[in-house]
C-alpha cells in the first residue's frame, strides 16, 4: 500500500459553547454533567454524561459563565461552589490563544 492511499485518522471536532469555534476535541476542555447530576471538568473527555466544550483560554470561560452558556449546554443550574471551581480552573489558562496556522490544525 502506498503512502498516498493511506487515509488519515478521523479527528473528532467539537465547538466551544462560548466562541463557537470548531476545533479538534483534544484542543478543548470538556465539562460534564454526570447522570448523578454532578458537574465536573472531564480531563479525559470520556466520562459518562452530558458534555459541553470550552477553548483553553480564559476569555471563553468567563463568557460561558457570565452568559450562562454552560448552564444552557449542560441543561443544569450551576451552584456558586461549581462556578468558583470553574473560575479557579480558568485562572490558570491563558487569556487568549495564540493564532494557529491552518496547516497546524490538520
Amino acid at each position: 500500500m502506498s503512502k498516498r492511499s493511506r487515509k488519515r485518522k478521523h479527528v473528532p471536532q467539537r465547538s466551544c459553547v462560548a466562541c463557537r469555534a470548531v476545533r479538534s476535541k483534544r484542543e478543548l476542555v470538556r465539562i460534564v454533567r454526570t447522570p448523578e447530576g454532578e458537574i465536573t471538568i472531564d480531563e479525559t473527555g470520556k466520562r459518562n454524561g452530558r458534555g459541553a466544550y470550552l477553548c483553553r483560554q480564559r476569555a471563553c470561560w468567563e463568557t460561558a459563565l457570565a452568559q450562562r452558556q454552560l448552564e444552557r449546554a449542560l441543561k443544569a443550574q450551576l451552584t456558586a461552589e461549581i462556578r468558583a471551581r470553574l473560575r479557579e480552573y480558568a485562572a490558570d489558562l491563558p487569556q487568549f490563544l495564540a493564532p494557529q496556522a491552518e496547516e497546524d490544525r490538520q
